[in-house]
């Protein structure tokens, strides 16, 4: 083989290699889990699927569709690794309970031939289960009676049927639990890159009002509605986030408070006394609050790479000292319909630096990448 050869066989190897590399960083990267977290579930359960059938059906175990169907009650709404590890585990239990009273069922339509005493019980099991089906044990009281359906049929059933129906159930259980875990996505990495692009946000509106530049109509709604969408997705995350990282959930409520009350005040101070001010006024605005507005955008956007990368250094950024206070003569220097605006943006000044302790005392609660288990313990503990 010749030198040219040699190297023209290298050059088309490498290439091949580093794709292969990219694929295996992006698809185990949590950003790129993130911001495909869709796609991947349904990969997931695309795959856990094909498993399920060939399994069963593809062995010729009778009732194999059954193991289809308890995999994708078991996984198929569940993308969070806090929802997954907890109400996979509700889901299997109501599956096993409700496969248990199927089989139950089964052996007194046996012993006691009467349709309308099955129909009865299965009812008042129905009834039990719905009770519970609203509040904690909401899946398992739900699953339970689905499954205890699947198994005993109205009653009809033979228990072969019941019993291949049950090991189909089992069957559809653990595939569904061996594949929950396969990459999974983090509440805790959804959580963070929400609030992550929420402080960003914050950081450049809050430098466009300083320096004088107010929103128009649309744009101001269109602005506000995604920081505020976003909002309500942190909410909506906060317990399985709990559950992951064993954060004490006050902290991520007063997170989720101080958050909410910086947004506030960036939306008063946008459709405020700010906004309508004349050029002059928000020139003077802006020489009074200028240096204290780079300050907070700088501590803005550190918390934000801070939650985005990882790492508690990225969050000491100089701490703002509120020289001034709004009866201050700096202040009087205003006109006084810009004294409030400026009032506001001092308060919003100290929210921010209180997240930012709030977020830097957590960082070893939320840091998953960094920081293991046993870091988090000694943190609580501590």
């Amino acid at each position: 083989m010749s030198s040219a050869d040699s190297d023209s066989e290298s050059d088309s190897v490498m290439p091949r290699r580093s794709r292969v590399g990219r694929v295996v960083r992006a698809i185990t990267s949590p950003y790129y889990r993130y911001r495909h977290a869709k796609l991947l579930h349904s990969v997931r359960v695309g795959l856990a699927m094909i498993v399920s059938i060939l399994a069963t059906t593809g062995i010729n175990i009778p009732h194999g569709i059954w193991s289809s169907v308890t995999l994708l009650v078991v996984i198929g709404g569940l993308q969070h690794h806090g929802n997954i590890r907890k109400k996979a585990a509700d889901r299997a239990v109501g599956t096993l309970l409700g496969a248990s009273i199927g089989l139950v069922l089964i052996l007194q339509q046996n012993l006691f031939g009467s349709l309308w005493l099955t129909y009865v019980l299965m009812s008042i099991v129905a009834g039990i289960c719905a009770w519970y089906a609203i509040g904690k044990a909401g899946y398992i009281g739900l699953l339970t009676a689905i499954t205890m359906c699947i198994v005993a049929g109205h009653g009809d059933n033979m228990i072969d049927t019941g019993l291949w129906r049950t090991l189909n159930v089992l069957i559809g259980i653990v595939i569904a639990l061996a594949f929950s875990f396969a990459l999974p996505l983090h509440a805790t990495y959804s959580w963070r890159y929400l609030l992550a692009d929420n402080l960003r946000g914050c950081a450049r509106i809050y430098t466009r009002l300083v320096d004088g530049a107010p929103f128009d109509a649309d744009e101001q709604l269109k602005t506000f509605l995604e920081l505020n969408a976003r909002l309500v997705q942190l909410r909506a995350l906060m317990p399985s986030v709990a559950k992951e990282i064993e954060a004490p959930p006050g902290k991520l409520e007063e997170i989720q408070r101080v958050h909410r009350a910086v947004l506030s005040a960036l939306e008063i101070m946008a459709t405020g006394a700010l906004a309508q001010a004349n050029a002059t006024g928000r020139a003077a605005f802006a020489r009074q609050c200028g240096a204290e507005a780079r300050a907070v955008r700088a501590m803005l956007l550190a918390m934000a790479r801070g939650l985005r990368f990882g790492g508690a250094a990225r969050f000491l950024a100089p701490k703002v000292v509120l020289a001034h206070g709004p009866g201050s003569a700096i202040a009087q220097q205003l006109a006084p319909e810009l004294q409030g605006p400026y009032w506001l943006s001092e308060r919003l000044i100290e929210q921010v630096d209180h997240l930012r302790a709030l977020l830097l005392e957590t960082e070893p609660n939320w840091n998953i990448e960094r920081h293991g288990p046993q870091v988090r313990a000694v943190a609580r503990s501590g």
